[in-house]
């Protein structure tokens, strides 16, 4: 029986300072999936948390780490802990460099490409089998800049195709919920395309 998503936690740095920037793209997927939701901050679990039904799938949780990105594994570890949820009932949300903005994507295992966030969650749950959300900001012309571009705001445009991209992808949610990750994934291939067409003409 496939695995069904229980927790869905957004890599971020925490503060105002870095709310805008591309890093915390995946801060602000969980924020529009929560909608009129209030998160309590879970010190123990070091993260910020809202539980929320989708659909009619049934509660899920929200988390937000309250922690810097390269220690988001330390919030991932201790909550799945202690709802003793499994590695491939999480899906992590977060930027992807490697993704044009616009483009959105789901897959599991796989390397961290560099990325801090993915880099701790692998050390704190011994897995890199676990569910991830790849939300594409694009990257700099130049590799020396990935830091200080991803800590940057993108451009009205950017934010805009990203904004588009996170709307598309609360769409298969529930698909996520049941277990449907072929179908989400899918769904999310076609709209790529879709856009992606349309971005040429």
């Amino acid at each position: 029986m496939p695995s069904k998503i229980k927790l869905i936690i957004g890599l971020a740095n925490p503060g105002e300072r870095y709310a805008p920037t591309r890093h915390n793209a995946g801060a602000w997927f969980i924020e529009q999936l929560a909608g009129d939701a209030s998160f309590q901050l879970e010190t123990k679990l070091k993260c910020y948390m809202a539980k929320v039904t989708l659909g009619s799938s049934g509660p899920v949780l929200l988390a937000i780490p309250s922690s810097y990105m390269n220690v988001s594994g330390l919030a991932v570890r201790a909550i799945s802990q202690y709802y003793k949820i499994q590695a491939d009932e999480i899906l992590v949300a977060h930027d992807e460099i490697d993704l044009p903005p616009g483009t959105i994507k789901i897959k599991e295992d796989g390397g961290h490409g560099g990325h801090n966030g993915l880099r701790d969650i692998f050390k704190h749950l011994g897995t890199q089998r676990f569910w991830r959300l790849r939300i594409g900001v694009g990257r700099p012309t130049h590799s020396g800049e990935v830091e200080n571009y991803v800590l940057k705001a993108p451009n009205k445009q950017d934010k805009e195709e990203i904004d588009s991209a996170l709307y598309r992808a609360e769409h298969v949610i529930p698909n996520l919920l049941q277990g449907d990750f072929q179908g989400a994934m899918n769904y999310l291939h076609t709209q790529n395309q879709l856009e992606n067409s349309a971005s040429k003409n």
